[in-house]
């Protein structure tokens, strides 16, 4: 049975100095719990408040000890912040860099502070869908100024505007995937933003090269000045390298002079730097290894292959360089680092490599991801398609009607298999000589009509001699014409 009670302290009286028992503003309970134990909590000033509370626990723990207990109670009650926490240490734990937990991390908080959540119970569908669009782009801008002869340090924090339906796409997907590592866990029953769905982007599609476009945009780099210190036939071995390997911007960083081995022209990406945490070995072609070969020789094996800028410099260099080749893109898409990717993907499909190949060599665990967002149309395709249809642009009437054997009009659309079913069949519509032979009947008007001899416009055509014979003799018919039959030319 619960008891509830006020504790007694002793505190020293202001007045007299003497030392006096006083009781606790608050009521607090000791009640057993479903393992035996004694267990005491401080509960309200209220006694009323306090009996009820007491009747409730010990309510649960007789449920408790018979089996009826509420799993997810405690889960409830904790606060977000520790939960976010467990949450990147289990993406660690799953071989996640410490980066990637890091933002995942900081996207979730940054939703849920906007929101004002703080345990679990908190949590609002359609308050996380408005908070996150009204989360908008800041920059931090540090100036340092003199005043009064001294350097003073200011910080300001501009505002970019709203953050793109791209990138709110992110954030949601961040706190989904909180939710249902929470579900999974077993710490809560469901997740209250499932059905959330992010907003349509309408941001430009990266495009890919041509094969003209990449050979321009090679030769005018090997001739181009410096940029962000790397020169211009280090960057058109880079973009070489990109494009026939598919080779991502961080993975391309990581290459030292070690992981390329020319015995068997491959290249090696180590597991830490690539996107499924597994070890890649790339074939690469005989040109490209020996050139690779030669821009190595002088570089020690565990230096960095290339001399590459920061990451955020990728697209500004390739931008410049694909300005001198003259090669330029459309609003409705864009080139960056990323689009040598994708040209890789667009021209093994134009190549004619088998999709499962395609999919092995880009690494990528679902062959749509390979087919449908990798594999562009090149410019050009597209016009040949149409350019390879029957003209059909001249009017039946207004054409010349040809003298051939099939007596097809000029420029006549021909399907493939009309074509093949004229060298195998007769066509009885031409024949000349059927039955009769100046009104007399024909010997051979029981023959099967294919074994018959006709007349096809002003061409004669007919079996070979042996099928000929053959035929005769199936119908046992005993040749009477002494007249052999000739081919027709």
């Amino acid at each position: 049975m619960a008891s509830i009670f006020k504790q007694q302290y002793t505190a020293k009286d202001p007045k007299t100095g003497k030392k006096v028992k006083k009781k606790s503003a608050y009521w607090y309970i000791d009640y057993k719990t479903a393992d035996g134990t004694r267990k005491r909590v401080k509960a309200f000033k209220d006694k009323a408040a306090t009996a009820q509370l007491a009747a409730k626990l010990e309510r649960e723990a007789e449920q408790e000890e018979v089996g009826i207990i509420d799993k997810y109670k405690e889960h409830r009650k904790r606060p977000l912040k520790e939960h976010v926490t467990d949450f990147k240490a289990s993406l660690v734990a799953k071989g996640n860099t410490a980066k990637h937990a890091d933002q995942q991390t900081k996207r979730i908080s940054t939703v849920f502070e906007a929101c004002g959540f703080h345990t679990w119970q908190d949590i609002s569908a359609s308050k996380v869908q408005k908070a996150i669009s009204n989360l908008r782009r800041t920059v931090e801008i540090v100036q340092r100024e003199n005043v009064n002869g001294k350097r003073v340090r200011k910080q300001e924090t501009r505002d970019l505007g709203p953050i793109s339906a791209k990138t709110q796409g992110y954030y949601l997907k961040a706190v989904k995937q909180f939710c249902r590592w929470m579900v999974q866990d077993s710490r809560v029953a469901e997740s209250p933003v499932e059905h959330l769905q992010p907003k349509r982007a309408t941001s430009a599609k990266r495009r890919a090269l041509g094969p003209n476009e990449i050979r321009t945009l090679l030769d005018k780099t090997r001739n181009a000045e410096p940029i962000f210190g790397m020169g211009g036939p280090e960057r058109a071995l880079l973009y070489l390298l990109a494009v026939e390997t598919g080779l991502r911007v961080s993975e391309l960083k990581s290459l030292k002079a070690e992981c390329f081995n020319f015995g068997s022209n491959t290249v090696t990406i180590a597991a830490a730097y690539t996107k499924n945490r597994t070890d890649a070995v790339l074939p690469l072609k005989q040109e490209t290894a020996e050139m690779l070969k030669d821009f190595l020789k002088f570089k020690v094996p565990n230096g960095s292959a290339f001399n590459m800028p920061h990451t955020s410099n990728f697209a500004k260099m390739l931008r410049k360089d694909l300005a001198l080749a003259n090669v330029h893109c459309d609003g409705r898409e864009k080139l960056d680092f990323h689009s040598l990717r994708h040209t890789f993907g667009t021209m093994l499909a134009a190549s004619g490599v088998h999709p499962k190949t395609a999919q092995d060599l880009m690494r990528h665990s679902d062959i749509n991801l390979t087919m449908s967002r990798y594999t562009h149309t090149l410019r050009g395709q597209q016009a040949k398609a149409v350019e390879s249809l029957p003209n059909l642009s001249i009017p039946a009437t207004q054409q010349q009607v040809a003298t051939g054997t099939d007596d097809q009009p000029i420029g006549a659309y021909k399907p493939a298999y009309k074509k093949l079913a004229k060298n195998a069949y007769f066509d009885d519509d031409k024949m000349t000589s059927i039955g009769k032979q100046n009104g007399k009947k024909n010997q051979n008007a029981d023959i099967p009509k294919p074994c018959r001899e006709v007349m096809l416009g002003n061409k004669k055509s007919q079996m070979s001699p042996s099928d000929f014979n053959r035929a005769r003799q199936d119908s046992n018919l005993q040749p009477s014409d002494s007249k052999s039959a000739t081919l027709s030319n």
